[in-house]
């Protein structure tokens, strides 16, 4: 485990460049295999990828605020005080090691977004407590808890299928979420995940004159964000809105009753956008002050730069992906060297690599859906059991994939290869234990 682990991380620091270098690397790959594979032509594909450059924009907007408003939240005295308090758990940097997985691992399973945020908060919390934990294995078992999102709650794939008017309704009808998120084998599949990944981030721990700490006094913002600093006497009018706390209690509860009528109304139906509300409000409110919690949104959005530049570029992968033709044609070779046995796996390892160039669940599956699931039919195989194949898929090579873990980098203060040697073991291992719940149960 120590001579791989170390191979591992030699690999990434030394092979794996910055996220920014990373998507431009596939973009000109996508762009000479778009033309390999398909035929289109040069013309063709600069076509593909400028009209397809902005058709992420909302989403590069929501990550954003996945960032700013968590960091927001977190630099609230009271969720400092809460993330102290469970940090103060772990007597060990093997305890926090597993404690960092297991919430990241549930808050993943509740909510993607909700998951990777409070992840890495809390691990970089557990850095300012538990002496001689290494600060990357830290942020690395924070960021393997994302791996169950697509067999959680919030999955969009099986959330999808079960939706009415669906897009592939025609060919399937609807799925319920009895049959992919709460089945036996996604079930027994994230339940293994649940016992593996703790022990296996507990196995990766370095010796300890090989751990890589980080100074304390770094990771301690050691801003008041309220405290006044005008005297009262000297306000203007202007000021005292700014430093009003009647305001911020107001326009968080504003929030809130609107959380409230959207829970009674829906159920607990977590998304994206509720997750950002909620950070957002509760942010205002647990600050104080209009002042202070602007303050903090100022910090917090230096943190997301590469969400902000690196997204186009993955959204003008996409759009090569798809309009050429490439995507169809990588899910079609796997799907024919296919048995009624192997399909669920290699559409597992088809979805995996489709990830690399489009990191979206459910752009993903409106480019792998029509094949795999007309294959899925001709073979016989469980239609529930090939969409949570393609999602477990696009889930899994997430562990590689610098797209997702740059809101987590941007928490931590790390670069990608800091992390992903430990990632990378994490794939392997996994993947086993995926494969066989896709393919024995």
């Amino acid at each position: 485990m120590k001579r791989a682990i170390d191979f591992s991380n030699r690999l990434m620091q030394r092979y794996l460049p910055d996220p920014f270098v990373f998507v431009i690397i596939l973009t000109l790959v996508v762009f000479l295999l778009g033309m390999g594979v398909t035929g289109s032509t040069p013309v063709e594909m600069v076509q593909y990828w400028g009209e397809g450059f902005w058709n992420l924009l909302t989403f590069s907007m929501q990550m954003v605020l996945v960032l700013v408003t968590g960091f927001v939240l977190a630099s609230s005295p009271l969720f400092k005080r809460i993330l102290s308090g469970l940090a103060s758990k772990p007597n060990s940097p093997g305890q926090a090691i597993v404690f960092v997985t297991l919430v990241s691992l549930l808050a993943s399973w509740v909510n993607w977004g909700f998951g990777l945020v409070i992840g890495a908060l809390f691990a970089k919390e557990l850095a300012k407590q538990v002496e001689n934990v290494d600060y990357r294995l830290l942020i690395a078992s924070a960021y393997s808890g994302f791996l169950v999102w697509h067999g959680g709650l919030a999955g969009s794939i099986p959330l999808t299928i079960a939706t009415p008017d669906h897009f592939s309704q025609g060919i399937i009808g609807i799925i319920q979420t009895d049959e992919t998120i709460f089945s036996v084998f996604n079930l027994a599949i994230v339940g293994s995940l649940f016992i593996v990944l703790p022990i296996l981030n507990y196995r990766m721990m370095p010796e300890k004159e090989e751990r890589v700490v980080i100074d304390r006094s770094l990771l301690d913002e050691g801003k008041d964000y309220q405290a006044a600093t005008l005297d009262k006497e000297e306000m203007t009018p202007a000021d005292r809105l700014e430093h009003s706390k009647i305001l911020a209690i107001i326009t968080g509860v504003l929030g809130l009753a609107f959380l409230i009528y959207y829970f009674v109304s829906n159920g607990f139906q977590l998304n994206l956008n509720i997750v950002n509300f909620g950070f957002l409000f509760l942010g205002i409110l647990f600050h104080g002050t209009p002042k202070a919690f602007i303050e903090s949104v100022k910090e917090a959005v230096s943190g997301a730069s590469g969400i902000i530049i690196q997204f186009p570029f993955y959204a003008g992968i996409m759009g090569m992906m798809v309009a050429s033709g490439f995507a169809q044609e990588m899910s079609s070779w796997f799907v024919n060297i296919s048995t009624e046995f192997t399909f669920p796996f290699f559409a597992f390892i088809s979805a995996g690599i489709v990830n690399f160039f489009v990191p979206s669940g459910g752009g993903q599956w409106a480019v792998q859906a029509p094949i795999m699931l007309e294959a899925a039919k001709e073979l016989g195989v469980s239609i529930p059991k090939t969409a949570m194949a393609v999602a477990w898929g696009d889930a899994w090579t997430n562990m590689i994939q610098p797209f997702w873990a740059l809101p987590a980098l941007a928490i931590a203060g790390l670069k990608a290869k800091d992390i992903m040697g430990f990632c990378l073991i994490v794939l392997i291992i996994s993947g086993i234990f995926i494969s066989l719940g896709l393919l024995l149960l």
